[in-house]
């Protein structure tokens, strides 16, 4: 199985690492991390990322990777992007969309009439694209896998890895990795963290979902126009 995950300046670099760990542990699969070019990726916290491939030289995708993050905000409008992940997402048996990532998929015209989920801030902006919007940490429709936020990645990589592999698989990687979360806090989504929580967090994000809710209309109007 040849999996490649998208890699672009400002995406969250646990969207990446996490699921990367799962899938590249499974027996036969080679795991490439695609770029536009082979220049360092620096991720949304300042981690820098070397690529393996350029979207010419990747070979084609069986499982298919999107990450999250203002990086994917910042390429809802990019047709080399767009066009790249629509023709790999037609021919990969797995799409696999983390975060924001989902994002991207329905920029592409991918997932319109399906239901996926997004991470808590931005998954309302996939209705713009004719998705139903789901609230459930991971989501399947068909061969679409979304997850919601950062570290639910490392959960539907899992997920993913099962229904391609055996849950046999999935478990053995499961357990060497001791993945057994238990947060110290109660929380982490907005049904189950204090109100004054989320709004802490919500006027945080203000600026960036500002310029997220621009560029999905931008891009869900793009589309509409394509059809």
């Amino acid at each position: 199985m040849q999996i490649n995950i998208v890699a672009v300046k400002d995406m969250v670099q646990l969207d990446i690492t996490g699921p990367y760990e799962v899938l590249a542990r499974t027996p036969g699969w080679t795991v490439d991390l695609v770029a536009e070019s082979m220049q360092p990726v620096r991720t949304d916290r300042g981690l820098t990322i070397l690529p393996m491939q350029t979207r010419e030289s990747a070979k084609p995708s069986d499982i298919f990777v999107v990450p999250g993050g203002a990086g994917i905000d910042a390429i809802l409008l990019d047709d080399a992007w767009l066009d790249y992940v629509r023709r790999e997402s037609e021919r990969a048996k797995y799409v696999f969309g983390i975060c924001t990532g989902s994002l991207l998929l329905a920029a592409a015209g991918l997932l319109r009439g399906k239901k996926a989920g997004a991470h808590w801030q931005a998954r309302d902006l996939l209705a713009k694209f004719g998705v139903s919007v789901s609230d459930e940490r991971m989501t399947v429709d068909g061969k679409f896998y979304t997850s919601g936020g950062v570290t639910s990645g490392i959960d539907m990589a899992l997920r993913v890895v099962a229904d391609a592999a055996g849950e046999t698989v999935a478990k053995k990687i499961q357990l060497a990795i001791e993945y057994d979360p238990a947060p110290p806090f109660k929380g982490g989504t907005p049904f189950t963290s204090p109100p004054e929580i989320v709004q802490a967090v919500l006027e945080d994000g203000k600026k960036r979902r500002a310029g997220r809710e621009e560029l999905t209309s931008k891009a869900a109007d793009r589309l509409q126009q394509k059809i």
